[in-house]
């Protein structure tokens, strides 16, 4: 979510403000999250790993370094090709946030399987786990929008969202190797 609120940022200097241009970001967001929910979900049919889930989440981190490389330079071939603020922030989007989204969404239903061992406990492994994930979302919603943005430039909010998915990922990853 704090990737969603930074996105309206991003594309705020090239094609405005606008209700367009949200309306292209949650649409983008949205379809990326539930293709990734469909892509993990899948993936986690065939026997799931603890390192597996660090590496997708480590890679949801290093998929963010691509915005702060080619942010503008896209901005700029988009607004070349169509200065319509419907079509050039959806396009954007879609180049920019998609991948990053997806990578983010297969995150959740891989860790479902992970953590249920048993058919009777799945409903409960799931409400918990999408409970911290709106959870931690909402107080990145709120600390990118209402903080972040006021002490930051937004490349470094991307570098902090994007090593922080990284330290988690490598932090879970060392403490799944004690086990």
């Amino acid at each position: 979510m704090g990737l969603e609120i930074l996105s309206g940022r991003i594309l705020a200097p090239t094609f405005g403000n606008s209700i367009y241009v949200w309306g292209a970001v949650i649409t983008v967001f949205m379809l990326a999250l539930s293709v990734g929910y469909l892509v993990g979900g899948r993936m986690s049919l065939a026997q799931p790993k603890i390192r597996t889930l660090c590496i997708m989440h480590f890679l949801s981190g290093v998929s963010l370094l691509p915005i702060i490389a080619f942010a503008n330079p896209v901005l700029d071939m988009v607004f070349a090709f169509t200065q319509d603020p419907r079509t050039g922030s959806l396009i954007s989007c879609v180049i920019l946030f998609f991948a990053p989204a997806v990578l983010c969404g297969a995150i959740s239903p891989y860790a479902v399987r992970l953590l249920v061992s048993e058919a009777n406990a799945a409903g409960f492994y799931a409400g918990l786990l999408f409970f911290f994930s709106t959870a931690f979302s909402a107080a990145g919603t709120l600390l990118t929008s209402f903080y972040f943005v006021l002490i930051f430039e937004v490349n470094q909010i991307v570098i902090l969202l994007m090593s922080t998915a990284m330290l988690m990922a490598i932090g879970a990853f060392a403490l799944s190797r004690k086990e």
